[in-house]
């Protein structure tokens, strides 16, 4: 169990190199940012993407496969978490309702979980049953369309699926289209609703990948994979709607490689935004302009490793932890919160190919 000081971390990887034993449980000293090992959850074919229960009793993790029950479809598995050890036991799974899923959520009230599956190109949504377990997809929505970049958007490639802070909506960027996907989350029916306003567009050739909201609940960020920028949003939560009002580039002017973003989170105070760049191998970091949503940059920090596909801030905004895939590393940062800007904590933790983390506040 995680003492007073510290918080629970919960690390989704990918078991296809056969070094990983899937979810991993840790403990993070809030002090010095050091990660002790708590557990592990195996059983579940790549789990790279988790996601908590709002009550804290189980955690949600995609298997980001292409068959399952021997048909074309990822799957969801449920586990429940000991409070007293923090393990994980399986409860049980079922098909995501398209292949290659890559990320999931849990809506708010916790009756519900919703999935974005990559390769399939499709939204669903299943329902959350007492004892934690998962039923079978009550609604799957198949996206359409396709985009300027013919190796990578070809088809629908609906990359992760978020809630809004009032739970009323679900957004899903799909790289493939360049549109952010907006549903109304409809509770009662288990159903995603394409809403009045169906989507946002981003620059063709963007490839837009994960999206989060500010505290404020009035501006959203959306970071895009293929030409490496995060556009900003005014929101506007009574409609569900997204306005375009920023975007700006994730990599210095100096940078002639190759790079493709992945995650993005908004610290816990407002003030800053940070994004992981792969193959720049960084953290980008910029400052909230809290009256207008704007961006303004800041820095870059290295993330001391491969390709940081997740990371993660915790909910006091003390910490960023890295996960750098490709050196099976996690890199532990504390930030400035004048700056927003990240400094070593000379704590590096081994986990096999590392994808998503995400921390809990121990109550």
């Amino acid at each position: 169990m995680a003492g007073q000081n510290s918080m629970r971390v919960y690390v989704g990887t990918y078991t296809r190199s056969g070094e990983s034993e899937g979810i991993y449980v840790y403990h993070l000293d809030m002090a010095s940012g050091a990660l002790t090992l708590a557990g592990t959850g195996g059983g579940v074919v790549n789990p790279s993407f988790v996601a908590l229960h709002p009550q804290k009793r189980y955690l949600y993790a995609v298997s980001e496969v292409g068959e399952f029950a021997g048909k074309p479809s990822g799957a969801v598995s449920a586990f429940s978490i000991d409070p007293e050890t923090d393990g994980l036991t399986f409860l049980n799974q079922q098909s995501s309702g398209g292949t290659g899923p890559c990320h999931l959520s849990v809506d708010a009230t916790g009756r519900f979980v919703i999935v974005a599956n990559y390769s399939g190109g499709s939204v669903s949504i299943l329902p959350i049953q007492d004892d934690g377990r998962l039923g079978g997809a009550t609604d799957t929505v198949q996206h359409e369309g396709s985009s300027v970049n013919p190796r990578r958007q070809a088809g629908p490639h609906a990359h992760s699926i978020t809630p809004d802070p009032g739970n009323r909506y679900a957004f899903a960027p799909d790289l493939g289209l360049d549109k952010v996907m907006i549903y109304r989350l409809d509770l009662a029916q288990g159903k995603l609703i394409p809403n009045d306003t169906p989507w946002a567009q981003v620059t063709p050739g963007a490839g837009p990948r994960h999206l989060a909201f500010h505290p404020s609940r009035r501006y959203a960020y959306v970071i895009n994979e293929l030409d490496a920028t995060v556009t900003a949003f005014a929101y506007d939560e009574t409609r569900g709607a997204l306005k375009d009002i920023q975007t700006l580039p994730t990599l210095p002017e100096s940078f002639d490689g190759i790079s493709h973003c992945a995650d993005i989170h908004v610290s816990p105070s407002g003030k800053f935004l940070y994004g992981s760049n792969r193959g720049h191998d960084s953290i980008v970091i910029y400052a909230i302009d809290g009256e207008t949503g704007k961006l303004r940059y800041v820095g870059h920090e290295p993330t001391q490793g491969q390709n940081p596909r997740g990371f993660a801030v915790d909910p006091t905004g003390a910490f960023l932890l890295a996960a750098n895939q490709n050196t099976d590393i996690i890199v532990t940062f504390r930030i400035d919160p004048e700056t927003g800007k990240l400094a070593q904590t000379g704590h590096v933790t081994e986990v096999p190919t590392p994808v998503c983390i995400k921390i809990d506040e121990v109550k």
